[in-house]
C-alpha cells in the first residue's frame, strides 16, 4: 500500500503557466490553474501505475507563514499573479470536490505537511510517494521508504539517487542551502558560496556545526577556501537562520488517520455539480471510472 501527497501549490502553478488553453467560469473569472489541477489529479488517480489507496493534497493558503516573522524576505504572497490568487480557495473546494483530502496551511507552509505526513505514516505503508520536484522535500527521503516523483519528467528519486545527485544524504539539504541560498524561497545563502563549494563541504562534514573554524583542516578545498571559512565564521548566525528557514517542520499536526486518506472515489453528485458550475463537461467523462 502506498501514500501519495501532492504538492497542490506546485501543482497548481504548473497549472497556470501550462501551454494550454485558458478557461473561465461561470461568471466569467479566470480558472484555468483550478481547472488544470482536476485534470492533474484525475490523470493521477486514473494512473494504474500509481495505484492510488490513500492520498492528500497540501496548500500554500495564504503564501506565508511563521518563516516570514523570521526573515522578512521569505517568499510571500507578493508577486503572485492576482488571477492566480484568486484561485487558491476554489483550488481546495475543487480538489475536495474529486474526493481528496485537502491540508489548507496557515501558520505553516505545503511542505511542512508534506513532511509530517511522510514521517506520520512512512511505517504504516509499503511506501510514501511525495509528489514535487522541489528540492526542499529531498529531506525527507528514506531508501525507497519516502520516496519523490517528478511527474512532468517521469522520475522517482530515492534516497541512493539523492545521494548520487547532491553528494551528501537527505538530512544535510537543509545545510546546504544555509551556505548556497534558495532564490525560490528568497534567502541568499552566504556570499561566496555557490552550490558547487557548499555540497563539498556539506558531503563531507553533513551539518554546519561539523564543518572546521581553521581551513587547513578541512578535507576538501573549495576554491577560496580561506575566505569561505571567514564567511562562515563571521556570519554563522545568519548560515543557523538560513538553516531553520530550509529545515521542514515534521510535526505539523494534520488532523487525520491513514484512513481518512483512503480514496474512496469522486463523489459522483459534487463532482457533477462542480463541473457544471465551471461548465467543463470533459473532466466528468475522466471521472466515470472513479465516482462512486
Amino acid at each position: 500500500m502506498r501514500v501519495h501527497l501532492v504538492d497542490g501549490t506546485y501543482e497548481l502553478y504548473r497549472a497556470h503557466y501550462a501551454p494550454r488553453p485558458g478557461h473561465l467560469d461561470a461568471a466569467g473569472r479566470d480558472a484555468k490553474a483550478t481547472v488544470g489541477i482536476v485534470e492533474s489529479l484525475l490523470a493521477l488517480l486514473n494512473d494504474s501505475a500509481e495505484a492510488i489507496t490513500h492520498i492528500a493534497v497540501a496548500f500554500d493558503n495564504p503564501i506565508r507563514s511563521f518563516r516570514n516573522d523570521l526573515f522578512p524576505g521569505y517568499k510571500s504572497d507578493e508577486g503572485v499573479p492576482p488571477e492566480l490568487h484568486a484561485q487558491f480557495d476554489a483550488a481546495e473546494d475543487a480538489v475536495r470536490a474529486v474526493g481528496v483530502t485537502v491540508w489548507p496551511m496557515r501558520e505553516y507552509e505545503a511542505d511542512d505537511a508534506l513532511a509530517s505526513a511522510a514521517r506520520r505514516f512512512r511505517d504504516q505503508a509499503d511506501q510514501v510517494r511525495i509528489l514535487t520536484p522541489d528540492k526542499d522535500l529531498g529531506q525527507c527521503l528514506i531508501g525507497d521508504r519516502v520516496v519523490q516523483v517528478d511527474r512532468r519528467n517521469r522520475r522517482v528519486i530515492d534516497e541512493t539517487e539523492f545521494r548520487g545527485k547532491w553528494g551528501f544524504g537527505p538530512a544535510s539539504m537543509p545545510d546546504f542551502l544555509a551556505l548556497a541560498g534558495d532564490s525560490a524561497d528568497g534567502f541568499p545563502g552566504l556570499p561566496g558560496f555557490g552550490a558547487k563549494s557548499a555540497a563539498m563541504l556539506i558531503g563531507v562534514y553533513e551539518h554546519l556545526e561539523q564543518i572546521p573554524a581553521d581551513p587547513s583542516q578541512w578535507k576538501v578545498r573549495p576554491r577560496g577556501s580561506a575566505q569561505l571559512a571567514a564567511r562562515l565564521v563571521e556570519r554563522r548566525d545568519e548560515a543557523l537562520l538560513y538553516r531553520r528557514l530550509a529545515t521542514l517542520v515534521d510535526t505539523v499536526e494534520l488532523g487525520c488517520s491513514l484512513d481518512d486518506l483512503r480514496y474512496r472515489g469522486v463523489p459522483h453528485t459534487r463532482f457533477e455539480r462542480w463541473c457544471d458550475d465551471l461548465r467543463i463537461e470533459r473532466l466528468k467523462h475522466m471521472s466515470r471510472r472513479l465516482q462512486r
